[in-house]
């Protein structure tokens, strides 16, 4: 919500123009799916599991540190494969098309401790609907941070920096927690909830499932390696859990990137939406092997426009996306990943610190900040 509106000298005709432009682009897309497409996401799938099969039978003999190196790097690159460019895509449903009940999103289960169908409910129903909607949105901030300088300042936001560094070690826990809602939920009369409860259930399950994979049935494999195994998996979830908070930092926490009021969706139509998907998003440039390890993340704007189409044609897209930008004289954030990182931390530092200006609001909207 900043003071000035980047989007202010578009009339409704343009927005619903570019609206009409954008669709196109999404029909050529999918209009051109095909056996190539489903080719690159079966191949990267052989690959992935080729690697942590690999990683894991190097892990037996990590008693010796070039095993243990070596292992460890292979299992970390593995589990950022299938939790970025093949269990966040296919969860979105992009390769539903292919009508293959392996590669599905109904089917899938990802090395993740949240449940698929919980994920899919907060990050493809909520997320990407109410993309930057603040109190609506629960991957603006993971409700542990302040976002925005009109939203009210308290003593618990000094401590932000230190909140998000924890939720990117254990990020999977993060997302599980707050796919659960698990803040509003701890209150004893919503722990009673049995809708809740049921969902509780289930992400305890994962995280056994998780638990007992990771930690007891590889290291003992291992034998006389078992704690240097333990130990190689603990790192590699580690690896994994910052690199994916980190992507996921980059694509909507930047400075430029735009946040929104609840009251700013009414009466939202399809142009309106897209705008605010471009100006709520930003990307990552860097090499093709930065963008498939983003799992096309790094494409976020694309991402947030066409959440359904498949990872491996955003690159294409993005050609076309950013000439409408430049068309409609809107601003394209992106950047090289360190220059992301930075600039997604420095905000979270500076919005840990109360205002030096307060901002004046009317009642309505003080309630609604508030509220977020």
């Amino acid at each position: 919500m900043t003071a000035i509106d980047p989007t202010a000298h578009l009339t409704a005709e343009q927005i619903e123009e570019l609206g009409r432009e954008l669709d196109a682009i999404r029909d050529e897309v999918i209009a051109g799916r095909g056996e190539k497409d489903a080719a690159y996401i079966r191949k990267v799938i052989s690959a992935q599991r080729k690697l942590e099969l690999v990683s894991r039978g190097v892990l037996l003999f990590s008693l010796f540190p070039p095993a243990w190196l070596l292992g460890t790097a292979g299992l970390s690159v593995a589990k950022i494969m299938d939790n970025m460019e093949i269990g966040h895509n296919i969860l979105h449903g992009q390769w539903d098309w292919m009508r293959d009940p392996k590669i599905h999103s109904t089917t899938w289960d990802w090395d993740h401790v949240s449940p698929a169908d919980q994920w899919k409910h907060s990050h493809n129903e909520l997320h990407h609907t109410y993309t930057n909607v603040i109190g609506k949105d629960n991957d603006l901030g993971y409700g542990i941070m302040r976002v925005d300088e009109d939203q009210k300042w308290q003593p618990f936001h000094l401590g932000q920096p230190l909140w998000n560094f924890i939720n990117a070690c254990f990020f999977e826990y993060g997302i599980a927690a707050y796919d659960l809602e698990l803040g509003k939920n701890l209150h004893k009369r919503r722990r009673k909830n049995p809708e809740f409860r049921a969902r509780a259930r289930a992400v305890g399950r994962k995280i056994r499932k998780q638990v007992l994979k990771d930690y007891v049935i590889h290291p003992l494999l291992s034998g006389p390696s078992f704690l240097p195994t333990l130990a190689a998996t603990f790192t590699a979830n580690l690896v994994r859990n910052i690199w994916s908070h980190s992507v996921i930092m980059c694509g909507h926490f930047p400075e430029g990137v735009q946040v929104f009021e609840r009251r700013s969706i009414d009466g939202e139509t399809r142009g309106q939406w897209y705008l605010r998907q471009m100006m709520g998003s930003a990307n990552i440039s860097g090499s093709k092997a930065m963008h498939f390890m983003t799992g096309n993340l790094s494409h976020q704007i694309e991402h947030h426009l066409f959440p359904d189409l498949p990872s491996n044609r955003y690159a294409e897209v993005a050609v076309k996306v950013r000439a409408l930008f430049e068309k409609y004289e809107l601003e394209y954030v992106t950047g090289p990943l360190p220059q992301q990182v930075f600039s997604a931390w420095r905000k979270v530092f500076r919005l840990s610190l109360p205002n030096k200006k307060p901002t004046l609001k009317t009642p309505d909207r003080e309630r609604e900040l508030v509220a977020a």
